[in-house]
C-alpha cells in the first residue's frame, strides 16, 4: 500500500499546507516554526511508516502521527487563545485533526486485522 494512497495522508497534507499558508507571515516565529513542525510530523510519520518493511514498524510511525495530531490541536487552540489562529480557521482545524486521529486508530487496527 503506498502511503500517497491513504486518504489519511492525503488529508494530514492538505492541513499541513494549509497552516503555512495561513500563518506565512506570523512575526512569532518560536511559535510558527513549533505549529508548522507538528503538522509536517503527521503526514511525514505516516510516509516514513508506510515505507517500513514490518507492521510492527508500521504501527509505531502511525502512532507517532497520532501524537502528533494531539500536538499539533494542542498549538492550534492555544494559538486561538491568544489571538494567532482565527476562530474559523482553528475549529476547522481542530477537527481536522480530530478526524486524522480517528483515522489513524482505524488503519491501525486493519493493519493489526491484516497481519493476524
Amino acid at each position: 500500500m503506498k502511503f500517497e494512497d491513504l486518504d489519511v495522508w492525503k488529508r494530514a497534507a492538505r492541513l499541513s499546507a494549509d497552516i503555512y499558508k495561513a500563518l506565512a507571515s506570523l512575526r512569532d516565529w518560536g511559535f510558527r516554526d513549533q505549529i508548522t513542525r507538528s503538522g509536517l510530523s503527521i503526514p511525514s510519520n505516516i510516509a516514513e511508516g508506510m515505507e517500513r518493511e514490518s507492521v510492527k514498524e508500521k504501527l509505531k510511525f502511525l502512532e507517532y502521527a497520532k501524537g502528533s495530531c494531539g500536538e499539533l490541536r494542542t498549538q492550534i487552540l492555544i494559538g486561538m487563545e491568544i489571538g494567532y489562529i482565527s476562530s474559523d480557521h482553528g475549529k476547522r482545524w481542530v477537527n481536522e485533526t480530530r478526524e486524522l486521529s480517528a483515522m489513524l486508530v482505524g488503519l491501525q487496527r486493519s493493519m493489526v486485522q491484516e497481519s493476524r
